[in-house]
């Protein structure tokens, strides 16, 4: 799908067509949307459905008439039938007169453009709306960092209770989306360090604070995705060896159980040897077979008592 988005005075609408000062949005593009706008802007086709290969990586490239800036921005999919994060390319093309938007989804970073809940957006004033486009990247890096954290805190919360094998799983998916959070928060730091060197189109005052201060909150969503890492591993840590403590302490037990119940069948086994009645004591005596039981049992307590001591029982 391919739109194009025009403001007059801070107010965004649509256009019919390609003209000066114009944002066009592509989204999940088809092939002839994508030759068609190539050939329209004349850029490379290849820049153009660049950002619909999720393996491509965060750089910035100046060609001839145009430059092309790739970013990771964050997504959600669906792993194991739960919604979890992920990053996903968005291509930014700019010319002279025309910026473009290429995305494999509608993303939440430029959902607030369309809705013109953007202080000073303009889609004219090309770099700065580029920057806003980052801002938005970043601070919506920090709201998931934020979620993925209250997740670990409901996981780590039901430590030591109902612990089961799904919260490590859980506890996995949760750092491995943190591992592409941090590889593409890293990549698109590589691309703001150019942007503050980027001459080729003009810049007002405002829009190099504003590219600070979207270092700012890269740096920032950067120092989150460690800490939170660190958390979760310690947490995973944690939760495994208590796993490992439950499954020593049902050992201990059973091992346990064990000692306690040999003494009666070694008692018993020797009771029900083939040998000569009068060498086994209480063999002739009257109730012998209550008072062995009850020998048995008292020796059978004082291990348990002894076992107990131990802290085994």
């Amino acid at each position: 799908m391919m739109t194009y988005y025009r403001t007059d005075d801070q107010v965004i609408h649509e256009e019919e067509k390609l003209s000066d000062g114009v944002w066009v949005q592509m989204i999940n593009p088809t092939h002839d949307e994508c030759e068609e706008i190539a050939e329209k802007l004349m850029v490379d086709i290849d820049d153009v459905k660049a950002a619909l290969d999720v393996e491509e990586s965060s750089r910035i490239e100046l060609q001839d008439g145009y430059t092309l800036i790739l970013v990771d921005i964050p997504a959600i999919e669906i792993r194991h039938d739960q919604r979890t994060y992920t990053t996903i390319p968005l291509g930014i093309i700019l010319t002279q007169d025309i910026i473009v938007t290429i995305c494999t989804e509608d993303t939440p970073v430029l959902q607030n453009f369309v809705r013109s809940r953007v202080k000073e957006f303009s889609t004219k004033k090309k770099l700065r709306f580029v920057y806003q486009i980052l801002y938005r990247t970043a601070a919506i890096y920090q709201a998931n960092l934020r979620i993925i954290d209250k997740r670990r805190t409901e996981i780590e919360e039901r430590v030591g209770s109902d612990t089961d094998d799904s919260d490590l799983i859980n506890l996995h998916e949760l750092e491995s989306t943190l591992v592409y959070f941090a590889t593409s928060l890293r990549a698109n730091g590589v691309v703001l360090d150019r942007l503050t060197r980027y001459k080729r189109l003009e810049q007002y005052p405002e829009d190099k604070e504003l590219l600070d201060d979207v270092i700012v909150e890269n740096r920032q969503a950067i120092e989150m995705t460690s800490i939170y890492r660190d958390i979760i591993n310690g947490t995973r840590e944690l939760m495994s060896s208590l796993l490992d403590n439950r499954l020593n302490n049902v050992m201990k037990y059973l091992t346990s159980i064990t000692i306690v119940m040999a003494i009666p069948t070694v008692i018993s086994g020797i009771y029900g040897m083939n040998v000569n009645e009068n060498w086994m004591p209480f063999a002739n005596t009257p109730h012998g077979f209550l008072i062995i039981c009850i020998i048995t049992l008292l020796i059978c307590v004082i291990t348990m008592l002894f076992l107990r001591k131990k802290k085994m029982l």
